[in-house]
């Protein structure tokens, strides 16, 4: 069976679809999965290897120039490549207009949540199938019963992320992996706050690995450890490199960001500091040691965060 997937962005998101994957894997014989997605998040499809083929676009970086020559032959290959290929079915799991013309290319029957299951609910004149999903329950969750309605099998079992191989386990001194910025400044959590949870960590023996994806964020890392040892903030990696850093990692501490979700799918013992946004949809799931702590216009104290870390360190040992 030829299957498209079409779920481009963000890298959140994308963790979240990972156990639909794995779902259609283990239940759809023979199944063929190809995968849409944005061009920054390329490698996360490439890690399942459930998924045959990634098919890359540019939409973000083509709205800065939407009718230029140039992205409008991207934008013609891209359509090219999806009317190659004829698909048993096309699942759209994004359920945003701006992925729809994507949908519309591509040649199969096609799926999608139903009008009142979608944030933008126009998405659903466009499938073949729509499926009722329930709003409001975590991502994990709405994905897999969306796969699930569409193949035509049920859900059972815990996430399964299919990111085991991405561990490296090299010898290393032990570290936690902190990720103290996110996409907006009211996610951000006070100084004060973090200083106590590098005591901490620290106090059990651990190196600092803070991370950063812009000069912004590297500079308010590196102000937060300024003079601090056995703290450091990683160089610019790509996401694979993020991986293994993270699957190996004691401890990740993070604001909610998709790296923060990341080293929860990997396995890591992983605690998530929500500020600005609610766990009710979002929250960190994994194999190991998972906290949400906090929630929309409630920012987690400095005890809270403490008392869950040491029950974190507690449980893996350290």
């Amino acid at each position: 069976m030829r299957i498209l997937i079409v779920r481009t962005s963000s890298l959140g998101d994308l963790i979240h679809m990972l156990p639909a994957i794995t779902d259609i894997e283990r239940h759809v014989p023979n199944a063929m999965i190809d995968w849409m997605v944005e061009e920054n998040f390329a490698e996360i499809p490439r890690w399942h290897k459930a998924v045959q083929d990634t098919i890359v676009v540019a939409h973000r970086r083509w709205r800065r120039s939407w009718w230029s020559s140039d992205t409008r032959a991207e934008r013609r290959a891209a359509n090219d490549r999806l009317q190659s290929v004829n698909y048993d079915i096309v699942l759209d799991m994004q359920g945003l207009l701006k992925s729809i013309g994507f949908v519309r290319a591509a040649r199969g029957v096609k799926h999608g949540l139903s009008w009142t299951s979608t944030q933008e609910s126009l998405c659903s004149l466009f499938y073949d199938v729509k499926h009722p999903v329930a709003f409001h329950q975590p991502a994990v969750i709405r994905q897999r019963l969306l796969a699930a309605a569409t193949f035509g099998y049920s859900v059972s079992g815990k996430p399964d992320f299919g990111l085991d191989h991405l561990a490296t386990h090299s010898p290393t001194a032990p570290y936690a992996v902190i990720m103290p910025s996110a996409s907006r400044d009211n996610k951000l959590w006070p100084a004060s706050d973090w200083q106590a949870v590098f005591d901490e960590l620290q106090a059990h023996g651990l190196g600092l690995k803070l991370l950063a994806g812009n000069d912004a964020e590297r500079a308010r890392a590196q102000a937060l450890i300024d003079a601090r040892p056995y703290a450091v903030v990683t160089p610019k990696s790509s996401l694979t490199e993020l991986a293994a850093l993270l699957a190996d990692a004691r401890v990740m501490v993070g604001l909610d960001s998709g790296l923060t979700h990341l080293a929860a799918a990997l396995g890591t013992d992983t605690i998530g500091i929500y500020k600005a946004s609610t766990p009710a949809r979002t929250p960190v799931e994994g194999r190991g040691f998972v906290a949400s702590l906090g929630d929309q216009n409630r920012s987690p104290t400095q005890a809270e965060v403490l008392d869950t870390l040491r029950a974190a360190l507690s449980s893996s040992g350290a």
